[in-house]
């Protein structure tokens, strides 16, 4: 299984959908971007559609990222992330808790836990297992207004005495990442700069995966 738990050095990207797709014609881009160069993970993170709508896009999008050895992480949903064959899942504030989607999901899927700017919460989150920690919003996104607001100086601190990687998200383009990378992120995460990029979804990763070489 396609793993992010123990991170290549350096910063990688984290792709999440737009949460409104045709999965169909998404495949498309997808393809390209993850063929642009390196990519560790896509979230799938549609919303106000169907379970069914969810699934169709998991069967559809899936194999495209699995077959290029990038794992595939559902959002929100222990339950479709299982039933999908999805390489684990993302759990937001609100969501099912860490323990309740570990039973399951087993104890090899991936299982990220979003954290915000609370370094208590990721502590709590590490040290019951969670593959990964997400800190945001560091910019405002129009994708998901942010809520909380995170600096840096939370991912200078959790790299310096955690193990568990860490995920930064929210806004981030290519002009406003570097210091990011340069607090210690093991993980990008990015909607709008990737999809939206004028010149495609692949020179958007082309531009990112730059900027991490020139910065570790």
């Amino acid at each position: 299984m396609t793993n992010i738990s123990d991170p290549k050095p350096g910063c990688r990207l984290y792709l999440i959908t737009p949460p409104r797709i045709d999965a169909t014609a998404f495949a498309i881009p997808l393809a390209e971007a993850l063929d642009a160069g390196d990519v560790a993970c896509v979230q799938l993170r549609l919303k106000d559609v169907s379970d069914d709508d969810i699934r169709r896009a998991a069967d559809i999008l899936r194999p495209i990222t699995q077959d290029r050895d990038v794992a595939f992480i559902m959002n929100d949903r222990p339950d479709l992330a299982h039933e999908t064959g999805s390489d684990g899942v993302h759990i937001g504030l609100e969501d099912a808790s860490y323990e309740d989607a570990r039973l399951v999901l087993g104890p090899d899927s991936i299982i990220g836990v979003t954290c915000s700017n609370s370094r208590d919460r990721a502590t709590a989150a590490a040290e019951v297992g969670a593959s990964y920690i997400a800190f945001g919003a560091f910019f405002h996104s129009e994708t998901k207004p942010p809520k909380h607001r995170a600096t840096p100086n939370i991912l200078e601190w959790w790299s310096a005495i955690m193990e568990a990687p860490c995920v930064a998200i929210g806004g981030i383009t290519v002009e406003n990442c570097p210091p990011l990378v340069s607090a210690g992120t093991d993980f990008i995460s990015v909607v709008s700069a990737i999809w939206d990029c004028p010149d495609g979804p692949g020179h958007a990763v082309q531009a990112f995966n730059k900027v991490f070489k020139d910065l570790n």
